[in-house]
C-alpha cells in the first residue's frame, strides 16, 4: 500500500466570518468555544504569536487575546506548516472524461482537508493530478475509513447536473458493510432522522435523533443481508442510501441495533460513544469495514446511464 512521506506541508489559513451571535466575545473566547480540539492555553499561545489576524474591511491586523469582536469582521488563523499523518494513496481511476471522474478511494484516505489533513487528502491529490481551470469537485463524500467509489465533476456542467441528480435521488449508491449482530429480517428499511448532537471535543457531531428534534433531517436507507456468520455474530449487509446524510450508514445500522463491527464511534442506538476521559472517538477513526460498491448515474452531457462497480479490498474482510 503506497503511503506518502512525512514531510511538512505548506500550512493553511482557516477563515471565519463573524455573525451577530459572535459579536461581543473576545478573540480568545471565540476560538476556545468554537474549536474545542485545542485548549484555551493553546489558542492563547497562537494569538500571542500572531497566528490570528482580524479584518474589518480596512486591512488585516494581528488580533489580541481580549479584543472584542464585531459582526461582519473576518478572522484568520494562519496555521504553520505541519507533518500530516501518512495515508494510503493507491487511488484507482475507474472512469474519466472531460466532465467527470469515478475513482476508488482506499480506506484511511480523507476526502477533504480537515483537522490534521491537507495535502494527504483525495481532493488535493486529484487536484495535483488534474490541474486546470476547473479542478475535480466531489459530488458526494465518503468517510475516511470507508473505501470504494467516488464521483467527481471536472466541468461546471457536470457539477450542476450531477448535483441535481443527487438532490433528485437519481444517483444510485450501494454499499457493503460488515455489521455486528444478525438482523432478524433479510430486508429492512431504516428512516431514523440524523442531526447534530453536542460533543465535548468537536462542539457538535452527527448522530441519530428523535422525530421531534429540531436538528433532525430525514434519512432513508434500505438494507439487505447478504450473508450471516452466526458463530462470530457478524452480517454482511448491502445498503442503498436514498439520502446522503453525514455518516448515514454507520448511524443507521447502529440505530437499528447492528453497528458496523469495530466502529469505535457509533454504538447501538446510533449515538456517538464518549470515553470517561478524553480523547474521545472521532468520525475519522478507522477500523470498521464499509465499502462503496456500486454507483449508477446519468452522464451530464450525453444523458446516458453509467454504472461502475468495484469489489471490496482484501482488508475489508478482516471483520468477517
Amino acid at each position: 500500500m503506497c503511503k506518502v512521506k512525512a514531510e511538512l506541508n505548506s500550512g493553511w489559513v482557516y477563515r471565519d466570518r463573524l455573525t451577530p451571535k459572535d459579536a461581543g466575545q473576545t478573540v480568545l473566547n471565540f476560538y476556545t468555544c468554537r474549536y474545542r480540539h485545542s485548549s484555551e492555553q493553546t489558542w492563547r499561545d497562537r494569538i500571542e504569536s500572531e497566528q490570528i489576524y482580524w479584518d474589518d474591511g480596512l486591512g488585516k491586523r494581528p488580533a489580541t487575546v481580549n479584543q472584542i469582536l464585531e459582526a461582519g469582521q473576518e478572522l484568520e488563523y494562519h496555521r504553520p506548516p505541519w507533518r500530516e499523518p501518512a495515508v494510503p494513496l493507491n487511488i484507482e481511476i475507474l472512469y474519466q472524461d472531460a466532465d467527470l471522474l469515478v475513482v476508488s478511494k482506499p480506506s484511511g484516505l480523507p476526502v477533504m482537508p480537515a483537522g490534521g489533513f491537507l495535502e494527504h487528502t483525495l481532493l488535493r491529490q486529484l487536484q495535483r493530478q488534474y490541474p486546470g481551470d476547473f479542478p475535480p469537485v466531489p459530488i458526494h463524500r465518503l468517510g475516511r475509513g470507508t473505501s470504494g467509489l467516488m464521483l467527481l465533476a471536472r466541468s461546471p456542467l457536470a457539477k450542476s447536473k450531477l448535483t441535481q441528480q443527487m438532490r433528485d435521488r437519481h444517483l444510485r449508491k450501494i454499499y457493503w458493510g460488515i455489521a455486528a449482530g444478525s438482523p432478524p429480517k433479510n430486508q429492512f428499511t431504516i428512516t431514523t432522522p440524523i442531526g447534530k448532537l453536542p460533543h465535548p471535543t468537536l462542539g457538535t457531531i452527527y448522530g441519530a435523533v428523535s422525530e421531534s428534534a429540531i436538528t433532525g433531517k430525514f434519512a432513508h436507507s434500505t438494507c439487505h443481508v447478504q450473508h450471516r456468520d452466526l458463530q462470530r455474530q457478524r452480517s454482511l449487509i448491502e445498503v442503498r442510501i436514498l439520502t446522503g446524510r453525514p455518516h448515514q450508514i454507520r448511524i443507521h445500522l447502529a440505530s437499528a441495533g447492528f453497528p458496523l463491527a469495530n466502529d469505535s464511534l457509533y454504538q447501538t442506538g446510533g449515538i456517538p460513544r464518549l470515553n470517561p476521559q478524553p480523547p474521545h472517538p472521532l468520525p475519522g477513526d478507522c477500523g470498521y469495514s464499509l465499502h462503496a460498491h456500486h454507483l449508477t448515474f446519468y452522464h451530464p452531457r450525453r444523458d446516458r446511464p453509467i454504472t461502475v462497480t468495484v469489489p471490496p479490498p482484501p482488508e475489508f474482510w478482516s471483520q468477517f
